[in-house]
């Protein structure tokens, strides 16, 4: 197994770092924390190349707040310049990583994302009869740091880009309570132990597959699963047993508590696949998905929020033309055509006249 050294210099380079900010700021422009930094770009990046090569650099706060989606979440977002740093880490040290993972692993990696997941459920549900559908709890705030950071030595052997790494897990803020009992734990472990990464963090989403990366190999190469896919804390393992699939279950889960994670109780089970199973967001059939109805009803909350906004004249017509169509796009693989003609005439009734592009041409409302 190949260990890399010497990637700090690369990490913390002008050009790196200039990358980094192009990702980091797209799309958010307009936000008066990345405004700020790009009025002084080159000085900015400049000392935070400094700091980072002379290892001062501390990461700063979080600004957390709730979301339901449906489920409550803490979501932490880090400073505009800490974002730019994950980003110059993630260039640098994510193709490292990228080529050791599962084909079947769907989530955060480029070519992949909810939609192929999907895609690739449909073909194995095409040829398989039953699906183990597992989901972990508190995932997030229950990855443990002393696990991550011996996880990331598995390919790393660059101290100075190690010491960065540890930084930022060390500097994560405190998650939602979760102190589970594992095998071998004494009555103070689960409070000694740190863990938890925050949501809005690149890096956490990255390492989140790191930390999955041996579990995904343990699935497909040491039980022998002929259909597995993982989409962060989601997946689903397919068989034409359900005694197998049941095997498969006690397996993941004596192999999960090895990383400090438990399977939901509530939301691991067996289920036929011809009958649907609710994945990502949509209920998927073999030969057809459909539009969960939770999301459904946040969505038409939320499109009229921004339609209440655009009347206001706190939204422009093409800042909402772009989220409807963003949402049509995902309406229209989930074969909703019903809740699409439902949206259109909401926007219909509130006299709202934007394009929306339907079908490779545009209708005006």
């Amino acid at each position: 197994m190949k260990r890399f050294k010497r990637l700090y210099s690369d990490i913390h380079s002008f050009h790196n770092l200039l990358i980094a900010f192009k990702k980091a700021s797209k799309g958010k422009r307009s936000k008066p924390a990345v405004a700020t930094f790009e009025v002084n770009l080159e000085k900015g990046l400049l000392r935070l190349e400094q700091e980072l090569r002379e290892k001062t650099y501390r990461p700063g706060p979080y600004r957390s707040f709730y979301i339901h989606d449906p489920k409550k979440r803490l979501i932490s977002a880090a400073p505009f310049r800490d974002r730019v740093v994950h980003h110059a880490i993630c260039n640098i040290i994510e193709p490292l990583f990228e080529r050791t993972f599962i084909y079947d692993s769907y989530a955060n990696r480029k070519g992949k994302g909810t939609h192929k997941a999907i895609e690739r459920y449909q073909h194995y549900a095409r040829q398989y009869k039953y699906v183990l559908k597992c989901d972990i709890r508190k995932f997030f705030p229950s990855i443990d740091h002393a696990i991550l950071k011996q996880e990331l030595r598995w390919k790393i052997a660059c101290p100075d880009t190690l010491w960065l790494l540890d930084l930022i897990i060390d500097a994560s803020n405190p998650q939602e309570p979760h102190a589970p009992f594992f095998p071998g734990d004494d009555l103070f472990t689960p409070q000694q132990r740190r863990r938890g990464l925050p949501i809005g963090n690149l890096t956490s989403q990255f390492w989140a597959n790191v930390y999955m990366n041996r579990f995904d190999h343990f699935v497909k190469e040491e039980l022998g699963v002929p259909g597995y896919i993982r989409y962060v804390d989601d997946f689903v393992l397919f068989h034409n047993s359900t005694s197998v699939l049941a095997d498969y279950r006690q397996a993941i889960q004596h192999y999960l508590a090895r990383l400090r994670l438990l399977a939901h109780p509530n939301k691991t089970h067996i289920h036929a696949t011809q009958r649907g199973v609710p994945f990502l967001g949509f209920r998927v059939y073999p030969h057809y998905r459909v539009l969960q109805k939770t999301k459904t009803h946040r969505f038409r909350r939320f499109l009229r929020f921004q339609v209440e906004r655009y009347g206001k004249g706190l939204l422009s017509a093409a800042r909402l033309e772009q989220g409807l169509n963003s949402w049509l796009g995902h309406v229209r693989f989930g074969q909703s055509h019903r809740l699409e003609r439902h949206v259109m005439h909401d926007l219909i009734q509130r006299d709202v006249a934007i394009g929306v592009r339907a079908q490779g041409s545009w209708m005006v409302f």
